[in-house]
């Protein structure tokens, strides 16, 4: 199935979890892996596959399958997302358990998080359970990369998480405004390495 459509699809089925209308662009996912570098020892968890929109942009600089874990709570998407990327594990489960599922694996220590999840539109309550597994994961040392629509980065959603992050994190390293991608889009980044 098209891309674009199975996305309008788990969208228009609950845009409360998938957040967006449209997957992420080529430009926008170049920007959210420039810089990893990932190994055995040094994994990327993707939190919030969706489609692979990114997926297939960190697939290319993954030295082998041990060095990703994606988590995507969509049954049918996660169904996709095996057959389009059967080397990597995609596990179908909740962002809320991410750290626990981390561990249940036996990969290696993540040192990038890329996070897909739509905040400003996630319940406050789900926005704060996996608040508390990135921190789980900062705690432990490593880069977190994430990205805000331009048209949502004002919303005290947008708002409340970039000043928990700040507060607990530093201040952001903010990309230029990615104008091909629907919607226009920025990505942050957070580091504790």
């Amino acid at each position: 199935m098209n891309e674009n459509l199975q996305f309008l699809r788990a969208f228009l089925k609950n845009p409360g979890k998938v957040g967006a209308i449209a997957p992420s662009s080529p430009e926008l996912a170049q920007i959210m892996v420039s810089g990893l570098e990932p190994d055995r020892d040094n994994i990327i968890l993707e939190l919030g596959v969706g489609t692979g929109a990114i997926t297939k942009f960190i697939e290319p600089i993954l030295p082998d399958g041990d060095s990703y874990l994606g988590l995507e709570l969509d049954p049918k998407l996660h169904t996709s997302l095996r057959l389009a990327y059967p080397n990597l594990k995609i596990i179908e489960g909740n962002a809320c358990d991410a750290y626990k599922i981390h561990k249940e694996t036996g990969l290696g220590k993540v040192k990038y998080l890329v996070c897909c999840l739509p905040f400003v539109s996630l319940p406050r309550h789900v926005a704060e359970q996996i608040y508390g597994q990135i921190d789980l994961f900062m705690n432990d040392g490593c880069t977190l990369r994430l990205f805000q629509y331009a048209h949502g980065y004002y919303l005290p959603p947008a708002l409340k998480l970039r000043e928990r992050m700040r507060n607990l994190y530093g201040k952001s390293n903010r990309s230029r405004i990615v104008l091909k991608n629907v919607p226009p889009a920025y990505t942050l980044t957070w580091s504790t390495i």
